[in-house]
């Protein structure tokens, strides 16, 4: 249902949500992109880079990161040209140019007279990258197995040699790979409806930030937070238009430590690692390293498994490359961090959080802004893993997007992001050395921070140097997907931002004037947004009784122009998803903002157990005890007072 958002995606009886993950298919390698003195850690299969240029909001970085295979379940109608019947198979196996197709001898009998047949079938949400979730009919070719082993193997049949019941195997190469397909049936049309339709949006914006300075003197400071919101969130829209990442140049690489900060990620810690090390980038200029910050799962036993399967695999010389450092205590995320980052050997520190997981192209694109000397810290693009899991999952995907491709990238225009996120971002080492003490040591106003590390670290590198924005290097991270531990996340979150945004704001004048003017823009509309909402949508009706219609209708273009800018620029299905985030946040997320404005001071992540959130935990346990020795103390005096 459209709205299931409003509700908990899980009770406390239910069994957590099982998040949808698209699956690669295993190569025979472990680490099949890394190069190495035999291999060149590029595939042969690839696809022509210039082809893959032609889709540019599929993101591919290349013609290889193009092709990869997915495994997957997928029901296919096979039609065979002058024949009425058509058969029934599967795909067990699917990539950009084709498929493994599983089909009865009936239909090979009848595949193998024909030069190629019809392959019919449903590309699901979530199987694929999005974009290319769509349903197909495309013709194909047998590529393997040989005319002469299919003819053998019915003839075997025939001669009860094998099972009337064998099952064929097939690899069928599509006419048109999915990329033309999706472009020539879907796409151009997908790109005219966003296109109108976000023309259509920012014109409305417009006019109504016109009606907005007509009607200024009748009340100014209702109609110049109008004109401000609607100007910031304008200008977003247009400098992320004129956003370039840099190009990668394959000659600059110079040497990375990866930073793993792992606490109780005993599910995804293996995966993390496995693709850190799996770049496209020379070996002996990365590193991983990963700090155990004390977990209290089977953190420790994977990492050390984990290892010991790269030395088996790929050699113990590969395996020498990731560090493992227990943390004796729980310290939290920052001392992790700064202990790693004191055990690096290279020039630039790359901090990963361990749910996260690097595309093979990371490092070569992430390093590319560190050409520029003033350049001190460079994040790059986070995806939702996880999208298709639940309306939860997707509207996140969709905010991430918009918040990446569309936020940091107008920030990276003027080298001044301000927030290097955590999922994946480089700093210069020297430069986190520099800051490191006052980094684990920072307070406000009297109380110790913990969260909002990169926030933080952000703010140390852009006072005195320029943070950029690379959106060809990906990573991709699992959300929340249930509503409980969002909230919880999304509440430290505003914390953390209004704590490091009003530090930001003590230096933020001194960049580039659209760069600042925006900066103290965005400060100002989410922290004054609820009084907006409550007197337009409680004060106005009930005094003036006037329906706020214009109100109500700029809400509504910003969630169109959001879903609007994720339809252009992904043509994801997701789209619609921005609207129906745009409401979660004026009916639930706004109203955080308040209670950040009084609990910015707690050290509690809420999400995970850090040395704050048992001393919390603990301490409300006392509170509980206390109340319950105070009943117990009250019901025992009862029947005492009733002798008297």
């Amino acid at each position: 249902m459209l709205f299931d958002f409003f509700k908990n995606s899980k009770t406390k009886t239910e069994k957590p949500v099982e998040d949808i993950l698209m699956k690669q298919s295993p190569d025979r390698r472990l680490l099949p992109h890394m190069p190495g003195d035999r291999r060149s850690g590029k595939s042969r299969r690839a696809i022509d880079d210039n082809e893959v240029k032609k889709y540019p909001y599929l993101k591919f970085f290349n013609g290889e990161d193009a092709n990869v295979r997915y495994d997957v379940r997928y029901p296919v109608k096979v039609s065979v040209a002058n024949s009425i019947v058509s058969y029934s198979g599967y795909a067990s196996d699917i990539s950009i140019t084709g498929m493994k197709l599983h089909a009865s001898a009936e239909a090979a009998e009848d595949m193998i007279k024909q030069p190629s047949v019809k392959l019919s079938f449903e590309i699901e949400p979530g199987s694929l990258p999005e974009g290319l979730e769509m349903k197909v009919k495309n013709d194909a070719v047998i590529a393997w197995p040989s005319r002469d082993v299919v003819v053998q193997k019915l003839q075997d049949i025939k001669t009860g040699k094998l099972p009337a019941d064998t099952e064929f195997i097939f690899g069928m190469q599509f006419s048109h790979n999915l990329l033309e397909y999706s472009n020539k049936h879907h796409a151009r049309y997908e790109l005219m409806t966003a296109s109108f339709l976000l023309f259509g949006i920012c014109l409305c914006v417009l006019l109504m930030r016109t009606e907005s300075v007509v009607y200024f003197k009748f009340n100014k400071y209702l109609y110049l937070y109008s004109i401000i919101a609607s100007t910031f969130l304008l200008t977003k829209y247009a400098f992320a238009f004129f956003y370039k990442a840099d190009r990668a140049d394959e000659k600059y690489t110079p040497g990375v430590s990866i930073l793993v900060p792992c606490f109780n990620e005993e599910t995804w810690i293996r995966q993390t690692i496995i693709n850190a090390l799996d770049q496209y980038y020379p070996q002996d200029k990365l590193e991983v390293i990963v700090v155990d910050d004390c977990s209290t799962d089977r953190s420790a036993e994977v990492i050390r498994d984990t290892i010991r399967e790269i030395a088996e695999k790929e050699g113990e010389a590969v395996a020498s490359r990731i560090h493992y450092i227990l943390q004796p205590v729980n310290k939290g995320k920052r001392d992790a961090l700064a202990l790693g980052a004191k055990h690096a050997k290279h020039e630039l520190l790359v901090f990963v959080d361990s749910d996260s997981f690097l595309n093979p192209y990371a490092i070569i694109n992430l390093v590319q802004p560190f050409k520029d000397e003033k350049m001190g810290g460079v994040a790059g693009r986070t995806d939702v893993a996880n999208t298709y899991t639940n309306s939860l999952t997707k509207m996140q995907s969709v905010r991430y997007y918009i918040a990446f491709r569309v936020m940091k990238a107008a920030e990276g225009i003027f080298d001044a992001v301000s927030c290097l996120s955590g999922p994946l971002s480089c700093y210069r080492k020297d430069l986190v050395l520099k800051y490191s003490d006052e980094w684990l040591n920072q307070t406000f106003l009297g109380q110790r921070a913990t969260f909002g590390d990169d926030r933080a670290m952000t703010n140390l590198i852009l006072r005195h140097h320029r943070t950029g924005y690379q959106d060809t290097s990906i990573c991709y991270t699992i959300v929340p997907n249930d509503y409980d531990v969002f909230l919880k996340q999304q509440m430290r979150w505003k914390r953390s931002w209004l704590r490091e945004s009003l530090i930001a704001a003590g230096f933020m004048w001194r960049k580039e004037p659209f760069a600042a003017l925006s900066f103290y823009m965005g400060l100002l509309v989410p922290i004054i947004a609820p009084f907006i909402v409550c007197y337009n949508l409680i004060y106005v009706p009930l005094t003036h009784r006037v329906f706020p219609a214009t109100f109500l209708l700029g809400m509504v273009s910003m969630a169109v122009l959001m879903s609007a800018a994720q339809s252009l620029l992904r043509r994801s299905t997701t789209w619609l998803y921005g609207i129906w985030f745009c409401i979660y946040y004026e009916m639930v997320l706004l109203w955080q903002m308040p209670i950040a404005w009084f609990t910015f001071w707690k050290s509690t992540w809420g999400t995970r157990m850090t040395p704050a959130d048992v001393e919390e935990e603990a301490r409300k346990k006392r509170k509980q005890e206390k109340k319950d020795l105070e009943k117990l103390g009250q019901q025992g005096t009862k029947p005492d007072e009733k002798k008297d």
